[in-house]
């Protein structure tokens, strides 16, 4: 593959215009990491992002009445705990972009955090929301485990506790409300307990789930990909920590990928470069690891969306449509019905999947999801900007709604021609929702990262898994200094 014909930009001229400028990214990460200046939108493109982040918003403003977030709409009143966290959150953008008043967004999240601290926890399997403080992956309309297909999900809670950790902080004024809102929160947090949810086999490493039914899954948390947040929150949790050493278990299992001439920590889906990154700013702070590749998990992060586009630019499966203003593989829905995966020769497409490619091969059934473009405007906002731009105005509302983005589409299936060519999903989904509206913001502003700086608990967690420089040096060397200071 000739990687000049693909990448508008090199990698390093990417870095330079993503945000945070020379001092963002250190000295320490060579010379291919050399800086110029921010990206710069267009007139145009500003106008878009407002419009894309106040569609999106509406999803979670309007869907999460009852304090629950549908997993996805139309048509569905299961909830998801991690639509939650990304509801909590959309909350805080909808008061700084000035969508709704700081008043409402008080009342809506402390009545969010009551139902969640309220809620039934317990080891039955009926009647409860959830165990340990740690919470099902799916709730149904009364709040409670949805089916005994719902496990208890570690990385579900984490990203529930990514929003409630991002409330306590946004909420710092001394009214009863904001007080209230800050110690539901911290009861909430305090009360997850990480330590009880090791691997079976491999501790200290974290499961990925249990059930009343069968106990801790087989399957647990290793290597690179959205598991991040899960451990550091855990590592910085003040009542049930995991153990120190869980952090170097976790990366031992990283899949190096110096392939292609941008070495990176291998992932094939986006969502999984993408999750982490939204409530933690990984510009220039290292962990040993990192630091031994003289790189960082924003940079990692850039490396994976510019290999994503590369390979849908490449289309070496010949897809429909792919190219340099449409591309993105990750998680999402697909064109077959999920209730009907049906057999290997029922052709080569798929319903909901982890679709993507890396060092791991390719997962690619010619579906593109916007959230995989959307998640990554940080990392690379002068093409996935353009890109999202392009999405919107090309498919029209075939593709986007009074949400944003529809779910994903599929320019191959069925095998037809003409102006109607392809698959478009009618759905959206609450988890691509929120890394779209919320790494928007980022981008534009830096809002959510700012916000979890302020935490004790993930700055603790950081500092446990051995990260240092950059912003997190300045933040606990203030809290260093700071009279009582208690993580």
């Amino acid at each position: 593959m000739n990687r000049s014909n693909l990448y508008p930009l090199s990698v390093a001229a990417l870095l330079g215009l993503a945000l945070g400028g020379p001092e963002a990214h250190g000295a320490e990460m060579g010379p291919d990491l050399a800086i110029t200046q921010p990206y710069r939108c267009s007139p145009q493109e500003q106008e878009f992002l407002d419009r894309l982040q106040h569609d999106t918003f509406r999803y979670f403003w309007d869907a999460s009445k009852s304090g629950l977030t549908p997993d996805r709409v139309p048509g569905s009143d299961t909830s998801s705990i991690a639509a939650i966290g990304f509801a909590l959150t959309s909350y805080l953008v909808g008061v700084e972009r000035g969508y709704i008043t700081r008043a409402d967004a008080a009342e809506r999240t402390y009545a969010t955090l009551k139902v969640l601290w309220e809620a039934p926890q317990g080891p039955a399997a009926e009647g409860v929301a959830g165990y340990n403080g740690l919470f099902y992956h799916f709730l149904n309309g009364q709040g409670l485990r949805s089916d005994d297909k719902s496990e208890l999900s570690t990385i579900d809670t984490a990203l529930l506790m990514a929003g409630v950790l991002s409330s306590q902080a946004f909420f710092d004024r001394n009214d009863e409300i904001e007080q209230s809102i800050r110690q539901l929160s911290d009861g909430l947090y305090r009360r997850v307990d990480w330590s009880w949810a090791y691997s079976r086999r491999h501790r200290p490493l974290l499961s990925m789930g249990w059930s009343p039914e069968k106990g801790f899954l087989e399957s647990d948390w290793r290597g690179y990909n959205e598991g991040m947040i899960l451990y550091l929150l855990a590592l910085g949790s003040p009542t049930h920590p995991i153990e120190p050493e869980a952090w170097d278990d976790w990366t031992s299992y990283y899949q190096w990928d110096d392939q292609d001439g941008d070495p990176r920590v291998s992932f094939g889906p986006l969502f999984g470069h993408q999750y982490s990154h939204i409530w933690i700013d990984f510009r220039g702070i290292q962990d040993r690891y990192m630091q031994a590749k003289k790189s960082d998990y924003f940079v990692n992060s850039a490396r994976a969306t510019y290999a994503n586009r590369a390979y849908c630019i490449a289309n070496p499966r010949r897809w429909n449509g792919y190219g340099e203003l449409v591309w993105g593989l990750t998680a999402s829905d697909g064109p077959l019905d999920g209730t009907n995966r049906a057999d290997p020769g029922a052709g080569p497409f798929h319903a909901y999947w982890a679709r993507g490619a890396g060092a791991g091969g390719a997962y690619d059934d010619g579906t593109i999801a916007p959230t995989a473009v959307g998640g990554s405007v940080p990392f690379a906002p002068e093409v996935t900007i353009p890109t999202l731009l392009n999405l919107r105005d090309r498919f029209g509302d075939r593709l986007y709604g009074q949400y944003g983005f529809k779910d994903a589409f599929n320019l191959s299936y069925p095998e037809k021609s003409g102006p109607d060519q392809g698959w478009f999903d009618d759905q959206y989904l609450a988890i691509d929702q929120g890394p779209i509206l919320l790494m928007v913001e980022n981008y534009r502003t830096g809002f959510v990262w700012d916000l979890l700086k302020k935490s004790a608990y993930l700055t603790a967690g950081l500092r446990k898994a051995g990260f240092a420089g950059g912003w997190l040096a300045t933040v606990l060397a203030e809290k260093d200094h700071t009279p009582n200071h208690t993580p």
